[in-house]
Parts: structure tokens; C-alpha cells; sequence
């Protein structure tokens, strides 16, 4: 079984964000990037599946800052192979656009099952594994949190709001978005990180044209505002009680 995971680079948000001179996107100049979380997830499942049916593991990754330690990171964890789709990625990519570059390189390659993280906490819109299915032709189902594969067929546990769970039965090649495995996603010391720099080599795909002109266009982007600070009440029960009476007729909630 070829499974192939597709990877992207966010900002990494511990880090401070901000905003370019127009207002429309982040400052991308210092920003650092690191690997999208669900996709770590969705690496997990396949390393998982890799395990209980053999085949193979391949990560695909935009080429971005630092995506080559992305993806050593990935030989480390397990990954067999490794691609990075070239050109020039630096300044983000729209989900339409990503998703048109990963299923222009994905059309060369075996595929079986192509997972990606449910969403990118860049965009958190979840559309990528969505628009590859479009893009390719085959079926797709989101917000995943199991997987079994049996032959040509995969049994996918799909989660709903308010903790309801669907099961589906989908046929092969499928694309699956993957919020979650069956276990945290494994981790992979430096020094074995390091190793797979000696040992192992990162491949490149030729990118086609990804650019589209469907989605959202950002028009300007804010910074929070820093609100009033909160008003700590002290007192004994009756004193607390009295002072949000007076806050709540101050504000007009009640009369």
C-alpha cells in the first residue's frame, strides 16, 4: 500500500505575530514556520498503517523555509520517502492553491491513500484535502479519527459536533483529512533527526502553475485591541452580590 502525506508549514504561533505594511497578511520576512500539527497527526495514522499492512510511507511538503528538517523529521519518525515540491513558497499559499500543487505532483506518483491534517491552523477553513479529492477525482472524508483498511477498501471513523461519530466505508484511492490518530504522533530525537541528514535524501517535484483565482482575498487583517482590565470583586458573598447587581444595571441588563 503507497500512502502519501501531504505536509505544510505554518507560522509557528508562540512566536510574535505581525502584520505586513498593507494590513493584509503576516510579516513573513522573520516569521518562523513548523510543521502543521494535523499533519503530524496524519503522519501518525499512516506510520500506523504502514505497520499493521506494510507498503510504504512517502511525505510531500511545498518547498518553504526550513521544510527540509520538516521532512528529515519525517525520515526519523519512519517516512520512506521524501518530496519537496519546488518553487517559490515563502509568502503562504491559499488553500486552493496548495491543493492544486499537491495533486499535480501526486498524478506521477502510486497512491493508495493520501492523507493530510484535517486543517492548517493557518487558515483553519479545512479545504485542502477537500480540493485535492476534487482535483484528483477520487472520494474524501474529513475530521477523521480512525482508520482500518481492508483491501481496496478503508473503514473511516469521522467525527460530528457534540461528540456524535459517523462510520464510512470508502474506496480506494481516497483522500482523508485527519484530526486525529490512534495514539499522539511519535517523537523523533535529533539526534536520529541528524542521522537521517547523513543518510538520507530529500527529492524534488517539478511544480506546475498552482496559482488560482478562487478563495478568500484578504483585504485587511487587525491586530486585537486590548480591552478594558477586569474588575476583581472582593468582599464577603453579600458585598460580591451587591456589586454585580450594580454592574449589571450599569450596563443596562437589567433593570
Amino acid at each position: 500500500m503507497n500512502i502519501i502525506v501531504c505536509m505544510r508549514q505554518v507560522p509557528d504561533l508562540v512566536e510574535e505575530l505581525e502584520l505586513n505594511d498593507d494590513g493584509t497578511g503576516l510579516n513573513r520576512e522573520y516569521l518562523k514556520l513548523g510543521v502543521n500539527e494535523f499533519d503530524d497527526w496524519a503522519l501518525e495514522q499512516a506510520l500506523l498503517l504502514k505497520e499493521e499492512h506494510g507498503g510504504s510511507v512517502t511525505c510531500l511538503a511545498l518547498d518553504t523555509p526550513e521544510v527540509d528538517n520538516t521532512l528529515f523529521t519525517c525520515y526519523a519518525k519512519g517516512a520512506d520517502k521524501a518530496i519537496k515540491i519546488e518553487g517559490d513558497f515563502a509568502n503562504g499559499m491559499t488553500s486552493h492553491s496548495a491543493a492544486k500543487l499537491f495533486a499535480d505532483a501526486i498524478k506521477a506518483m502510486p497512491h493508495d491513500l493520501i492523507l493530510t491534517g484535517v486543517q492548517s491552523v493557518e487558515d483553519l477553513d479545512g479545504q485542502v484535502g477537500v480540493l485535492l479529492a476534487t482535483n484528483l477525482g477520487i472520494p474524501h472524508v474529513s475530521v477523521v479519527t480512525g482508520v482500518q483498511v481492508n483491501g481496496k477498501v478503508a473503514v473511516v471513523r469521522k467525527e460530528y459536533a457534540g461528540g456524535m461519530l459517523g462510520e464510512f466505508e470508502v474506496d480506494l484511492p481516497a483522500v482523508l483529512g485527519i484530526q486525529a490518530a490512534k495514539q499522539a504522533p511519535r517523537y523523533a530525537p535529533i539526534s536520529k533527526v541528524r542521522a537521517m541528514m547523513k543518510e538520507k535524501k530529500i527529492e524534488t517535484s517539478a511544480s506546475a502553475d498552482g496559482a488560482t483565482e478562487a478563495g478568500i482575498t484578504i483585504r485587511r487583517m487587525f491586530k486585537p485591541e486590548s480591552g478594558k482590565r477586569a474588575e476583581m470583586l472582593e468582599g464577603d458573598a453579600e458585598a460580591v452580590a451587591s456589586r454585580v447587581a450594580e454592574i449589571l444595571k450599569e450596563r443596562g441588563l437589567v433593570k
